[in-house]
């Protein structure tokens, strides 16, 4: 059996290649899917697509629109998501995308650091499994297998 992965959050830094090695280490049998992770093409599809709009709220809507679109799709073929959670960026596309994962009835991990307990308790709440680091989502996953 070979699971289809979400990695929701910030698209700042390579964090999902280091899951997907550390996944590939463990050799789990897993497929991983992400939202656009290119910052520029993720704000200029709408444009790229749609031509030139009057201005940013204009943009920012079309690109949204399409990058909407892309993450529903990946995230219904998807098994589970990982939402990774951190403290150097703003969360709201990670909150976002894992509150959609809940509504959606996905299997939900969510990864947070302590600091964010309290202001992700509704949402850890809410989701199958809240941890504090990749490698115990790697776990949680790993136990899948077992």
């Amino acid at each position: 059996m070979e699971l289809t992965v979400y990695l929701a959050g910030q698209i700042h830094d390579n964090w999902r290649e280091e899951v997907a090695q550390k996944a590939k280490e463990k050799s789990l049998p897993l497929t991983f899917v992400a939202p656009q992770t290119n910052h520029d093409r993720s704000d200029n599809v709408g444009e790229d697509i749609l031509g030139q709009q009057p201005n940013k709220l204009f943009k920012d809507d079309a690109a949204s629109s399409i990058n909407n679109l892309r993450t529903q799709v990946l995230m219904q073929k998807a098994d589970i998501v990982i939402a990774l959670f951190g403290e150097k960026y703003k969360q709201w596309n990670t909150a976002m995308d894992a509150s959609a994962a809940i509504a959606m009835n996905k299997p939900t991990i969510i990864v947070r650091p302590e600091s964010l307990i309290h202001p992700l308790k509704e949402l850890s709440n809410k989701a199958n499994v809240t941890v504090e680091t990749v490698d115990q989502a790697l776990d949680v996953l790993a136990y899948i297998f077992e």
